[in-house]
């Protein structure tokens, strides 16, 4: 009977290891889902604190501008300069122009924009809020009958929604301005056909795919990573980890939704 009963312990030890990720993707999945409905309720009840919302804005936004149209710019040379070189083999190095923004506007440009603001201002999010957790000052905001939610998630998730499609088009221009530079100054395309193309080939439902993707992105990466740090705990280890699961989390969110929106919207 002993041998039986320990061989079932070590049975349901090993069931018990084998389910547990399951059971934390499925508790981590609950806690984000809940966390993020309560902070989309406490947007539209009183006190409403404009200033919150502006100073988020001008963190998620302002401060991604020169990140962003960077990586835009040199984004959109790359992709000319391969296309160009792979055209001219069929003769139709006049389409770039067409194809680069296309490809800007529908993918490169909503995709890269969410992945820069994940690294720059979604970790920060996750670290700043875990921060305030491990030394209590989230519990202070509690005592103080505040509501930590309304005050801390609310207007970053506002920003991020908001500021997300504006960089989207920041980057969709500072591409195009790269492409444009490289194709026409350095491998000699014609200018009149370079805007040419992106007149026939483009379409105002890409711009609007982009900017759908550019706002859900920017809800996701805002839900994650509050999500993350505001359930940090273990003090400065576990401010670091929360804020890697963060980027991680708000990274694989943005290229699956992704492909699920491109399905839906194509």
């Amino acid at each position: 009977m002993a041998n039986e009963s320990g061989r079932w312990k070590r049975i349901g030890r090993a069931f018990s290891d084998a389910i547990a990720p399951f059971v934390e993707l499925l508790d981590g999945m609950g806690t984000t889902v809940s966390l993020t409905a309560q902070t989309l309720l406490w947007i539209f009840r009183r006190p409403v604190r404009p200033g919150l919302i502006v100073s988020s804005m001008e963190f998620v936004g302002v401060q991604s501008i020169f990140i962003v149209g960077l990586t835009g710019t040199f984004s959109g040379m790359v992709l000319a300069l391969q296309m160009v070189n792979i055209l001219r083999r069929f003769q139709a190095d006049a389409m770039v122009g067409g194809i680069v923004v296309v490809a800007l506007l529908r993918e490169l440009a909503p995709v890269f924009t969410g992945l820069m603001v994940t690294a720059r201002a979604g970790s920060a999010m996750a670290a700043e809020l875990g921060n305030m957790r491990v030394t209590e000052q989230v519990d202070a905001l509690t005592t103080m009958s505040v509501s930590a939610v309304q005050y801390l998630l609310s207007p970053r998730m506002v920003a991020s929604i908001l500021m997300m499609p504006l960089l989207f088009i920041l980057y969709s221009v500072a591409g195009t301005i790269g492409a444009y530079f490289v194709a026409v100054s350095w491998l000699n395309v014609d200018p009149g056909l370079f805007f040419d193309k992106i007149r026939q080939f483009s379409a105002p439902d890409d711009l609007y795919m982009g900017l759908v993707k550019a706002a859900v992105f920017g809800f996701l990466i805002s839900a994650i990573s509050c999500r993350h740090g505001f359930y940090a705990s273990g003090g400065a280890k576990g401010v670091g980890l929360a804020t890697t699961r963060a980027v991680v989390q708000s990274a694989v969110a943005i290229l699956i939704s992704n492909y699920i929106i491109t399905s839906w919207m194509s």
